[in-house]
């Protein structure tokens, strides 16, 4: 059976000194970012759970690690969301997700695609508003001509 190597990105709670870097490619092979709060790891496992939970256990209590994400969605287009919370936090969690009659992670799940639709919403409706203030001062011709330009302007090339 072949196991295969999952890309993971791995958000931090602060910048990594360049001695805990050091150390955690000694690990892990990774990337790290411009200003080193986040890497992206290449970790074997057989699936994408397997593989942010070794990631946790290897690199985890060397690093501060805040969030560890797939960097590439499954054939569902999904992907792995890793969070260790707070003791109080997942007792909190465990708590409304029983009240719920929910897994944890069900409930998790649930409430993010929730709070993702609700802004979703939220920016679509403030892009209507925009796009009607701007209407009200402009043609809809200007307006799809601006957007035009905009869209095609490379910075830094001439006009």
């Amino acid at each position: 059976m072949t196991v295969a190597h999952h890309a993971l990105e791995v958000t931090l709670t602060r910048p990594l000194t360049p001695a805990e870097l050091h150390h955690a490619a000694q690990v892990l092979p990774l990337a790290a970012n411009h200003d080193a709060t986040r890497l992206m790891m290449l970790v074997r496992a057989k699936s994408p759970d397997r593989a942010a939970h070794r990631l946790r256990h290897r690199v985890g209590p060397r690093l501060p690690v805040d969030v560890v994400t797939t960097h590439y969605p499954d054939t569902d287009g999904q992907i792995v969301l890793n969070i260790a919370f707070p003791p109080t936090a997942h007792a909190a969690i465990c708590d409304a997700a029983h009240r719920a009659a929910q897994p944890p992670e069900l409930f998790i799940r649930h409430a993010i695609h929730r709070a993702l639709d609700r802004h979703d919403r939220d920016e679509a409706a403030r892009l209507d508003q925009a796009i009607q203030q701007l209407l009200a001062d402009a043609t809809p011709a200007h307006l799809l001509a601006a957007v035009g330009r905009a869209l095609t302007h490379i910075p830094g090339a001439p006009q």
